[in-house]
């Protein structure tokens, strides 16, 4: 298990750290649009739009050069901004990638209602139907890791290929009868409670401290990923954000885990303080048909942007084979 850690937040309740919670600019909506490529130079179509959903909601997304689909879905409480290591990498390796912003997060409408997995998985499938994707890839990370296990298995027959979670919080966070080893609800209503009463503090004490594992001793620690992370975390709406807290901590992700069919990579780092890998990782390895389980020694929860080279080496070689 992982060490304690305390947030300083005066006059409020100090979170229980070593533990937590996946963590994963209001525009005018327009029509999605496919920006055009100029085939005698060989650019790479860019596209950065939105599509909006049955329940009226607007969702931002990028969508950047060709081949098979790569779609990520982030984690809380970020924006597909937290891939930019993954979709720079992989749109130079020949690969379409396609990433948004979860209802209520980054650039997508801050609407009140709606922030739970039946809707993020919902507005995922929207998005791959409007793209027409096929044979894709769906990478998760944290909260974004439950969204694309909600997906494929309620949505995916026919359209995913893969499925790939990264410190991801499936089955379940939340300490139940049926999850003994899960976290207190007492962990998550320390969340809540930071952020409503200092969200912007929360969230800065969230990225210097556990998510990337700048609390460990010599850590390397680099301000321009706090700033990031905190950047991310105030473009989204503190409502949505608020209610997502339940999404991640409370969705039982079981079933869905039992009916996914396609083959699937499993990425946790040992030294993961959000998202501890013994009640996540571990088990959800036992429930998927067929899961590939790779356990990163020492690596935090937000690995994929502390130690991008390995990590995105280890996915090309799974979504390769």
């Amino acid at each position: 298990m992982t060490d304690t850690f305390s947030f300083p937040l005066s006059r409020r309740q100090t979170l229980v750290g070593g533990v937590g919670v996946s963590l994963a600019l209001a525009m005018p909506a327009f029509a999605a649009q496919k920006a055009s490529s100029n085939s005698n130079t060989g650019t790479t179509p860019m596209t950065e739009s939105f599509i909006k959903t049955k329940d009226g909601v607007d969702i931002f997304y990028k969508d950047w050069g060709t081949g098979q689909p790569l779609v990520f879905h982030h984690g809380w409480p970020l924006s597909s901004d937290d891939w930019d290591a993954q979709m720079v990498y992989f749109v130079n390796k020949g690969f379409r990638v396609i990433a948004h912003d979860r209802r209520g997060h980054g650039r997508s409408s801050q609407v009140s209602d709606g922030h739970d997995m039946e809707h993020y998985s919902a507005d995922v499938a929207a998005l791959v139907e409007h793209l027409d994707l096929r044979n894709s890839v769906h990478i998760g990370h944290s909260t974004g890791g439950g969204e694309a296990a909600a997906y494929v298995a309620r949505h995916g027959k026919g359209r995913a290929g893969k499925l790939v979670m990264i410190g991801a919080v499936p089955p379940i966070m939340l300490k139940t009868e049926n999850n003994p080893g899960g976290l207190p609800m007492e962990v998550f209503d320390g969340f809540r409670s930071a952020l409503a009463a200092n969200r912007a503090q929360f969230y800065l004490d969230v990225a210097s401290g556990p998510f990337y594992g700048f609390n460990r001793p010599d850590a390397k620690v680099s301000q321009g990923l706090i700033q990031n992370w905190w950047r991310q975390g105030m473009m989204g709406s503190a409502k949505a954000h608020y209610d997502g807290i339940k999404a991640f901590s409370e969705t039982d992700f079981t079933e869905d885990l039992k009916k996914i069919d396609v083959p699937t990579l499993i990425m946790h780092g040992d030294d993961d303080q959000i998202v501890p890998i013994a009640d996540s990782a571990l088990l959800a390895a036992k429930i998927v048909k067929n899961a590939e389980l790779k356990v990163y020694k020492g690596y935090p929860h937000g690995m994929m942007s502390t130690e991008p080279e390995p990590l995105n080496a280890d996915l090309l070689k799974f979504i390769q084979a």
